[in-house]
């Protein structure tokens, strides 16, 4: 039970509340009958006084208001203090990303805006990252060879920085080597322990040319043979696709002098029939994504699958405010006292 924002440890004793009035009525009562009862002339001299008749009303209300006070003390207010410890038994989750230069073809564009294979991984990158406070995400990137971006960390914005520093042509050696990718990731998950799950997401829109050490899919067999879930992403229409001119020390695309962008190759889209069978051999699942909005419902999906469990404890600590109440009743039972001997008095 609440009053003015209290919780009471005894609300049972609010019901004394209710003889207050019936106090005051009685005390009433009372009055008039012995004026009526016992008359006496000495009344007629009050009505020259009424003064003194006032004060014994204030009396009478600093009583009742003392005994009010006194109730709500009785009952013993006191507020809440809720505490909720939160425990997350999060997944760890590394993210390999292809940087190869076939990352800058423009199919994902919108009828709005240019927006390239990267732009688009960048931007659902984020998303994703957004959704999992409760993880340790890395990230491996690669194109001829892999680099590790970040390792595994709860700090977010870490791994968001490093994704946004990143542009094509970023990595010197060309090419993609979606194997030797893939196996440093698992490489930076192996010696975990506990019973955390893991988690590796591939994003690629190539076929695998410059994997020398391992290859694809030994790495997934890798990966499977870890405990680690595989999930591959092939990015980009199932068709050859221009890639435009750009420069590779900015990622900015070149344009003619029409604002144009300029054609440099053709390439190949990605090897799908490998993408599935890895992500099969790893316990996963393989997705293709043809436009941003695809690719960003791809991340929804894995984010949805792969939760993390959180488990909420609450305590309540009740902090005591009988001792304020008491003080205060105590104040105005010295106040009546005070005014019981100091009121004005008829002469």
């Amino acid at each position: 039970m609440e009053f003015f924002g209290y919780d009471f440890q005894y609300p049972w004793a609010l019901l004394l509340l209710a003889l207050v009035p019936v106090y005051a009525w009685l005390r009433g009562r009372i009055g008039r009958a012995a004026a009526v009862l016992y008359p006496d002339t000495t009344l007629l001299g009050a009505v020259g006084r009424p003064v003194r008749e006032r004060t014994g009303r204030l009396r009478l209300f600093l009583r009742l208001l003392t005994a009010i006070i006194l109730v709500i003390a009785i009952a013993g207010p006191r507020t809440a203090n809720k505490e909720t410890e939160r425990e997350a038994e999060g997944v760890d989750i590394m993210l390999v990303v292809d940087l190869s230069w076939s990352m800058m073809a423009l199919d994902m564009s919108t009828a709005r805006a240019e927006v390239t294979r990267w732009q688009a991984s960048q931007k659902v990158i984020y998303d994703f990252l957004a959704k999992r406070p409760d993880d340790r995400i890395g990230a491996v990137v690669f194109s001829g060879k892999p680099y590790l971006l970040s390792p595994l960390t709860i700090n977010k914005i870490w791994v968001e920085k490093g994704i946004d520093r990143m542009h094509i042509g970023s990595i010197q050696e060309t090419g993609t080597a979606i194997g030797e990718g893939l196996a440093m990731a698992v490489d930076r998950m192996k010696n975990i322990k506990g019973r955390r799950s893991k988690v590796i997401i591939l994003l690629t829109d190539g076929d695998d040319n410059m994997s020398k050490a391992i290859l694809p899919v030994p790495a997934a067999e890798l990966a499977a043979a870890l405990g680690i879930r595989l999930y591959c992403i092939g990015l980009g229409k199932d068709e050859p696709t221009v890639l435009p001119r750009f420069d590779t020390r900015t990622g900015q695309l070149y344009r003619d002098a029409l604002g144009r962008t300029i054609p440099m190759q053709t390439i190949n889209p990605a090897n799908y029939v490998m993408l599935a069978k890895m992500a099969k051999i790893a316990d996963g699942r393989f997705y293709r994504a043809l436009d941003q909005a695809q690719l960003g419902r791809v991340y929804e999906e894995i984010d949805r699958l792969e939760r993390t469990e959180v488990r909420f404890r609450e305590s309540v600590v009740f902090e005591s405010h009988r001792l304020i109440w008491v003080g205060l009743a105590a104040l105005l039972l010295l106040a009546e006292i005070g005014w019981a001997v100091l009121r004005p008095r008829a002469p």
